[in-house]
């Protein structure tokens, strides 16, 4: 792919003034899938009977290097993004991350600022990776965490992995200096019943929890509207016990909407994809491991950067894809989807969580 002169000097143009979508969203926030990996097998994300033993990962010479990544986010940074995420699969199983993490850190945003730089993770692997991921410049960790109950908790991970090595984690990411958020991806009558204890568990701890609904994201993991647990229910049952108080987004964009505890235990958040559709903010651009740029959790198609990179294209040539890629974006799944019949989101194929990472 190359680009006229006219082009590129757009391209220069729009990094200095921010790029718009075609709803006029600007981009902020990059999330860069590192591995199609993952040693758990969730049954809301990477289910054992389609990802198992025999499934095709790809190989080494198909994720982008390290090197690659820091071009692409780069080029981000120039068009306004201010926030890396590192996603998997499970990141932490991507050798040499902090090496990135230090990578991506010295990069600057067009304000000549730091990015923020952060990573989301099952907390396998955080106890042993918690400091050396600080050193390099990580800001802040978010850990999925779905049980407080051991039994249920190897369940849902379907791979026997015991929770108190993940708490082990989450407390080694504090002593590290990580502030810590933790995701709870909420499924009626597998693991609702665990909203209050883990609401109760982390009050006072100074760590954010977020319960968020169960997607259709991909076509793996059986998805109906009757395993939704709406974020209203969700918070009216910690309220119950727990008085709470709205709070305002800390950022624009945000997709977890904030309360506050009255007694001043801190904060918990609900992320309402399905129910309370956050399209019209939404500044998210994600990343595959081998290239593709997403302008949607739910796309069914990415546009592949790493042909580009690998094509010889200069950071220019670069900048300009991007800025035509998220030029025309025009998502907006959570908000049409109630319009869908099920044949019909059944029919439209999802990229899977596992790949594009959440």
């Amino acid at each position: 792919m190359s680009f006229t002169p006219s082009e590129k000097t757009r391209a220069v143009r729009l990094a200095s003034t921010g790029l718009r979508d075609a709803r006029e969203r600007p981009l902020r926030d990059l999330r860069i899938s590192v591995t199609d990996r993952c040693n758990f097998r969730c049954v809301y994300c990477m289910p054992r009977e389609v990802f198992g033993r025999d499934y095709a990962f790809l190989e080494r010479h198909e994720l982008l290097t390290f090197e690659e990544i820091e071009r692409i986010a780069r080029a981000a940074l120039g068009h306004g993004v201010r926030k890396l995420r590192l996603t998997g699969g499970e990141p932490l199983l991507r050798r040499g991350l902090e090496e990135l993490v230090a990578m991506l850190a010295a990069l600057r945003t067009v304000e000549g600022t730091k990015p923020e730089i952060a990573l989301t993770t099952n907390g396998s692997a955080l106890a042993v990776k918690a400091v050396a991921l600080k050193a390099a410049g990580l800001d802040r960790v978010t850990v999925s965490i779905d049980s407080l109950d051991d039994t249920l908790f190897r369940r849902m991970n379907d791979v026997n992995f015991p929770l108190q090595r993940v708490l082990d984690g989450i407390d080694a990411a504090q002593d590290a200096g990580l502030p810590v958020k933790l995701n709870t991806v909420v499924k009626r009558g597998l693991n609702d019943g665990e909203i209050l204890p883990m609401a109760e568990r982390f009050r006072g701890t100074g760590h954010t929890l977020r319960f968020i609904e169960y997607m259709d994201v991909g076509a793996t993991n059986g998805w109906t509207m009757d395993d939704v647990v709406p974020s209203a229910e969700v918070v009216a049952r910690i309220a119950e016990r727990h008085p709470l108080e709205p709070i305002s987004a800390s950022v624009p964009g945000e997709t977890a909407r904030r309360w506050r505890y009255l007694d001043g235990g801190g904060e918990v958040g609900v992320i309402s994809s399905v129910t309370n559709a956050f399209c019209g903010t939404c500044n998210r651009a994600r990343l595959s491991t081998e290239g593709r740029l997403f302008t949607c959790l739910f796309a069914s198609e990415g546009h592949d950067l790493r042909a580009l990179l690998r094509g010889g294209a200069d950071d220019a040539e670069l900048s300009a894809a991007l800025a035509g890629i998220w030029g025309i974006r025009d998502d907006r799944y959570s908000e049409i989807r109630s319009l869908l019949t099920p044949e019909l989101r059944a029919a439209r194929p999802h990229v899977e969580m596992s790949y594009i990472g959440g």
